[in-house]
């Protein structure tokens, strides 16, 4: 028996630009694509990198939801930085948006397609897997 895949998009112009999704959901896993710090109805991004991390898990958790996910199913996470001095401010705002599920993580400083951005941030859930918030 096969699985059928099921794809989410965001509306991002480089989904269009592309070919991607912003998600692919297998069974009960959900791959999301790496995601920048951008408003996408705006298309405006912010400055700071803890702006754009901020923009970029929104995104995330909409496509999560959308995938009949959340944030508490998250069990992996790969996170790219350009600059390295942007490192504790992007890692202080997953801690306190995604902290809670401990999920495994690997944070690579390397430039980014696209120009302007601080933060991308790749995601992978398991359906129901989630771990309740527990945060204050």
């Amino acid at each position: 028996m096969s699985i059928k895949r099921q794809h989410v998009f965001s509306g991002s112009i480089y989904e269009e630009m592309a070919g991607y999704a912003r998600a692919v959901i297998v069974g009960d896993h959900v791959y999301v694509s790496g995601t920048v710090g951008v408003d996408f109805e705006t298309g405006r991004m912010p400055d700071a990198a803890a702006d754009q991390t901020t923009l970029a898990v929104n995104t995330i958790e909409k496509a999560l939801n959308d995938a009949g996910s959340g944030l508490q199913d998250i069990v992996r996470l790969r996170v790219f930085v350009p600059d390295a001095g942007d490192v504790m401010a992007v890692s202080s705002v997953l801690k306190s948006r995604i902290g809670f599920t401990y999920p495994a993580n690997t944070t690579v400083c390397a430039p980014l397609a696209v120009e302007g951005a601080r933060v991308e941030v790749e995601a992978e859930a398991i359906i129901g897997s989630g771990t309740a918030d527990t945060t204050p």
